[in-house]
């Protein structure tokens, strides 16, 4: 029996999810929740299909794995509020309370940086110190399931960390990307080391070590350890050159 951690990764059919499930596979052993799209298993991968809106699925999901990375949802900054209602909100309180009941005591959950949205429209940098301000009903439901997070790790002792991740990407793409990209081998590291990670609770802002980031990344680097390997500066004369 390997005494490797047993990891759950929901959506592991997204872009997020296939980069996270090819960087942790030598680390962990891993479980992969599929809704639509199901990929073929690798190796000693579990697999597991069905709809998180639903607590039993959920339930089946969780049991017996040591940690979560909950990827899963509608990820679209324009999507409706009733599309976020069941794959964003009640999925997530799903996730967080099939952990509880099953005793899974580590859950890294995929925010979003639109839960400070607004400041970014207004030209003012954001931190997790201050109010949020969604920009749709996307960031609002990231932004409950960060106050979720912060309820179940203080009543029931679960240690949830919040990503608000930022623009996920092999490489930047244009001027915007040179302030809020997050590489592919970053974005793998953030999930390890929250995953590794002792503190009860966090929210931290996930992007590559950016020359031109306006959202703080020190809350990352002080509680997580997390030590940027890619700085998006590296394709601004490029980026800059074509715009």
């Amino acid at each position: 029996m390997s005494d490797r951690k047993l990891v759950l990764i929901t959506g592991a059919a997204g872009s997020i999810g296939r980069v996270v499930r090819e960087g942790l596979k030598d680390r962990y052993r891993l479980r992969l929740m599929y809704h639509r799209t199901v990929l073929p298993a690798q190796d000693d991968e579990e697999v597991v299909v069905g709809n998180l809106s639903d607590l039993e699925v959920a339930e089946r999901a969780v049991a017996g794995v040591d940690a979560i990375i909950h990827l899963a949802g509608d990820p679209k900054v324009e999507a409706t509020f009733q599309s976020t209602l069941e794959n964003n909100i009640v999925a997530t309180y799903n996730i967080y309370e099939a952990a509880r009941r099953h005793g899974v005591g580590k859950v890294i959950f995929a925010s979003t940086n639109h839960v400070s949205g607004y400041y970014e429209l207004d030209g003012m940098p954001a931190s997790v110190e201050m109010p949020i301000r969604p920009d749709g009903y996307y960031g609002a439901s990231k932004a409950y399931g960060e106050a979720l997070g912060r309820f179940y790790s203080d009543r029931y002792g679960l240690s949830i960390i919040c990503l608000r991740i930022g623009s996920f990407l092999e490489r930047p793409r244009h001027a915007r990307n040179l302030a809020t990209w997050l590489s592919h081998r970053d974005c793998v590291q953030l999930m390890w080391r929250g995953i590794e990670s002792p503190v009860p609770f966090a929210i931290v802002y996930g992007i590559s070590g950016n020359d031109r980031r306006y959202w703080d990344i020190s809350g990352a680097q002080q509680i997580l350890g997390y030590e940027p390997e890619d700085n998006a500066e590296a394709y601004a004369k490029e980026i800059m050159g074509n715009e």
